[in-house]
């Protein structure tokens, strides 16, 4: 497998370990020390993953996310995805509503040394907030 090619099967595997499952062992070893996700820079490294797993698993328990587009060149990933879950806990001040939601996600992720190091992410939070205010 060339390095294109096992950082695409790293930022997959990521998904499944932060997203569509939550396993922070798993977390611990893709993501380095130094990890620093641009949209959320008071928190560095595996933890900063986790601590945004856990807040978002306590709100869409079921949440899974689908990759509908993987890219990578050099030492860059691009993924654009599909999150679906049922709103079950609160959310950015808003109560559960029992509700399935859907939106989309883009994300490039930077890889070094067999580890992720950087994120930079842009969530479709507008049509997240209508579904979530019916």
């Amino acid at each position: 497998m060339n390095q294109t090619e096992a950082n695409k099967a790293l930022i997959r595997a990521h998904y499944d370990s932060a997203a569509n499952a939550y396993r922070p062992s798993v977390i611990e070893r893709q993501v380095a020390a130094d990890f620093v996700d641009h949209g959320h820079p008071d928190l560095a490294g595996p933890e900063c993953v986790k601590v945004q797993a856990r807040s978002l698993r306590a709100a869409f328990p079921d949440l899974t996310v689908t990759i509908e587009d993987l890219v990578a060149e050099g030492d860059l990933v691009a993924v654009r995805g599909t999150w679906r879950g049922t709103h079950q806990g609160p959310f950015r001040g808003v109560p559960p509503i029992g509700r399935r939601i859907e939106l989309s996600c883009m994300a490039f992720w930077r890889i070094g040394g067999g580890q992720i190091r950087e994120s930079w992410n842009l969530i479709d939070l507008p049509t997240l907030l209508r579904q979530l205010q019916g």
